[in-house]
């Protein structure tokens, strides 16, 4: 069985209920129908009914009676959510007014479903910026407990079984915080070795802390920086497996690794690489993608307190299929 029919079997152990927003897109209600047929999740469809139920009919959708259907225009608990709402931002200045107009946009009522426990996770973007999709999730929903920092970790998943986890590798951050202090670095590890379980299903995780040295081979700040961002990491998780500063060669392969960073019970075994910066993570993992012919699925965000996942506007229904039963694998491990 591959990673990701491993995935959707696991969603479909322990189904989750994940809102879509944007419920009349084409692609997303497509994928929802889909979703709703092989029973991988509970859907809650955020949308004018008349609108929803048309555009099902155009395509054709037989599943779509089946998920929980929410007119933003026209919902019951639109006070109860617009309440909270107005305290929750109350710091900032929002009024009750202003929090009954923003409980409309179906990007803030899922978020507020899903705070008020009636969901456990969102998927947009098909139409919505990133951060259109992060906004409300950040005011709303807000990090986890010790996080301050959202980023996105890619699976990546390789035609190379010798490395990482038969050939299945999770990176990050690859999408999210540009130039991360070692406290951020620190907890992108921790959140990527979260994601390598909860997703890809590492029973062990060991992640490498990637730099242009390997254990002092070179000198320079930014190499201090992932020097200390491993030792923060380890403070954050103590049961963390991680090790760092590496070089990529010698996290992966386990000859360099013996020869360059000997008795570490990391080197040349690593599963899980995070990346000094986004700009290094971003063109190390499409280079992989594009030249070494790798399966690259995300980017799956990370950091929030229940997750709450971004599309590309070029996604296609299988994409939204996929982070459906990513998103429900997270969820779980967000209780």
């Amino acid at each position: 069985m591959d990673l990701v029919q491993q995935i959707i079997e696991r969603a479909k152990s322990n189904k989750q209920r994940i809102v879509l927003p944007e419920a009349t897109e084409e692609r997303t209600l497509t994928a929802a129908d889909m979703v709703l047929r092989d029973d991988i999740a509970d859907i809650i469809l955020i949308g004018n009914p008349d609108e929803v139920h048309a555009l099902a009919d155009k395509l054709g959708l037989k599943n779509i009676d089946k998920a929980t259907l929410i007119d933003p225009e026209n919902n019951p608990k639109s006070e109860e959510y617009a309440a909270l709402l107005a305290e929750l931002r109350k710091k900032k200045g929002m009024t009750i007014e202003q929090a009954r107009e923003l409980v409309k946009n179906p990007l803030y009522l899922g978020c507020m479903i899903i705070k008020t426990g009636d969901a456990d996770g969102q998927i947009s973007g098909a139409l919505s910026t990133t951060g259109e999709t992060l906004r409300p999730a950040l005011q709303i929903i807000k990090t986890a407990p010790g996080i301050t920092c959202v980023s996105g970790a890619m699976l990546l998943i390789t035609k190379k079984p010798e490395y990482g986890e038969n050939g299945v590798l999770v990176v990050g951050d690859v999408a999210v915080t540009p130039m991360p202090d070692a406290n951020q670095l620190a907890q992108i590890a921790v959140c990527t070795a979260q994601t390598a379980k909860s997703v890809a299903g590492f029973a062990d995780p060991r992640v490498a802390m990637l730099s242009f040295s390997t254990k002092g081979s070179a000198t320079h700040e930014v190499c201090d920086k992932v020097i200390e961002a491993t030792r923060l990491a380890k403070e954050l998780d103590p049961e963390l497996k991680i090790d760092g500063e590496l070089q990529a060669d010698a996290a992966l392969v386990p000859s360099v690794g013996a020869k360059k960073a000997p008795g570490s019970d990391i080197a040349g075994k690593a599963n899980t690489l995070v990346f000094p910066c986004l700009e290094v993570g971003n063109i190390a993992y499409k280079l992989v993608q594009r030249l070494g012919d790798a399966e690259a699925i995300g980017p799956i965000l990370q950091g929030i307190a229940r997750p709450v996942n971004d599309l590309s506007r070029g996604c296609s229904v299988d994409d939204i299929y996929k982070l459906v039963a990513i998103t429900a694998c997270q969820a779980m491990d967000a209780k």
